[in-house]
Protein backbone atom coordinates (compact mmCIF):
# COMPACT_ATOMS: atom_id res chain seq x y z
CA UNK A 1 0.00 0.00 0.00
CA UNK A 2 1.54 3.35 -1.34
CA UNK A 3 1.14 6.38 1.56
CA UNK A 4 2.22 8.96 -1.08
CA UNK A 5 -0.96 11.42 -1.43
CA UNK A 6 -1.39 14.25 -3.46
CA UNK A 7 -0.78 17.96 -2.90
CA UNK A 8 -4.66 18.18 -3.26
CA UNK A 9 -5.06 15.59 -0.85
CA UNK A 10 -2.78 17.47 1.81
CA UNK A 11 -4.98 21.02 1.37
CA UNK A 12 -8.25 18.86 1.24
CA UNK A 13 -7.21 17.12 4.64
CA UNK A 14 -5.72 20.02 6.42
CA UNK A 15 -7.24 23.19 5.02
CA UNK A 16 -10.57 21.76 3.97
CA UNK A 17 -12.18 21.52 0.41
CA UNK A 18 -12.88 24.30 -1.88
CA UNK A 19 -15.15 26.92 -0.82
CA UNK A 20 -14.85 26.29 3.03
CA UNK A 21 -13.33 29.70 4.51
CA UNK A 22 -10.23 27.78 5.51
CA UNK A 23 -9.25 26.72 2.33
CA UNK A 24 -9.94 30.05 0.79
CA UNK A 25 -7.97 32.06 3.50
CA UNK A 26 -4.80 29.75 2.39
CA UNK A 27 -5.82 30.58 -1.25
CA UNK A 28 -5.88 34.47 -0.45
CA UNK A 29 -2.42 34.30 1.41
CA UNK A 30 -0.99 32.29 -1.90
CA UNK A 31 -2.13 34.70 -4.16
CA UNK A 32 -0.96 37.59 -1.51
CA UNK A 33 2.65 35.79 -1.52
CA UNK A 34 2.45 35.65 -4.88
CA UNK A 35 2.32 39.17 -5.59
CA UNK A 36 5.30 40.13 -3.60
CA UNK A 37 7.12 37.62 -5.58
CA UNK A 38 6.17 38.90 -9.16
CA UNK A 39 7.02 42.26 -8.17
CA UNK A 40 10.32 41.05 -6.62
CA UNK A 41 10.88 39.31 -10.19
CA UNK A 42 10.00 42.16 -12.05
CA UNK A 43 12.55 44.68 -9.69
CA UNK A 44 14.94 42.29 -10.18
CA UNK A 45 14.13 42.28 -13.97
CA UNK A 46 14.61 45.99 -14.27
CA UNK A 47 17.93 45.60 -12.42
CA UNK A 48 17.11 47.98 -9.47
CA UNK A 49 17.49 47.57 -5.65
CA UNK A 50 14.40 47.48 -3.49
CA UNK A 51 16.25 51.22 -2.34
CA UNK A 52 16.09 52.81 -5.86
CA UNK A 53 12.38 51.34 -6.05
CA UNK A 54 11.51 52.65 -2.79
CA UNK A 55 12.80 56.09 -4.03
CA UNK A 56 11.00 55.91 -7.52
CA UNK A 57 7.27 55.46 -5.43
CA UNK A 58 8.22 57.79 -2.43
CA UNK A 59 8.02 54.89 0.47
CA UNK A 60 10.85 53.44 2.60
CA UNK A 61 12.80 50.75 1.66
CA UNK A 62 11.57 48.92 4.27
CA UNK A 63 7.97 49.26 2.85
CA UNK A 64 9.40 47.45 -0.63
CA UNK A 65 11.07 44.51 1.09
CA UNK A 66 7.65 43.54 3.16
CA UNK A 67 5.98 44.08 0.43
CA UNK A 68 8.06 41.29 -1.55
CA UNK A 69 8.32 39.23 2.02
CA UNK A 70 4.50 38.62 2.32
CA UNK A 71 2.37 41.65 -0.34
CA UNK A 72 -0.73 40.91 1.63
CA UNK A 73 -0.81 44.42 2.97
CA UNK A 74 -0.52 46.42 0.05
CA UNK A 75 -3.09 48.62 -1.31
CA UNK A 76 -4.14 49.21 -5.12
CA UNK A 77 -2.73 52.26 -5.46
CA UNK A 78 0.26 51.44 -3.89
CA UNK A 79 0.08 48.71 -6.13
CA UNK A 80 -0.26 50.98 -9.45
CA UNK A 81 2.33 53.05 -8.13
CA UNK A 82 5.16 50.39 -7.87
CA UNK A 83 4.06 48.65 -11.35
CA UNK A 84 3.46 51.77 -13.48
CA UNK A 85 5.70 54.44 -11.89
CA UNK A 86 8.31 51.99 -10.21
CA UNK A 87 8.59 49.59 -12.99
CA UNK A 88 6.84 51.27 -15.50
CA UNK A 89 4.64 48.31 -16.15
CA UNK A 90 0.58 47.85 -16.23
CA UNK A 91 -1.27 46.03 -13.50
CA UNK A 92 -3.74 43.77 -15.15
CA UNK A 93 -6.71 42.32 -12.34
CA UNK A 94 -9.43 40.01 -13.02
CA UNK A 95 -12.22 38.89 -10.27
CA UNK A 96 -13.96 35.51 -10.89
CA UNK A 97 -17.56 35.21 -9.45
Amino acid sequence: MSTTRSWKKIKDEVYGKKGTSRRDELNRDFESFKIGLLLKKAREEQHLTQEQLAELVDKKRTYISRIENDGSNITLKTLYDIVEKGLGGKVNISIQI
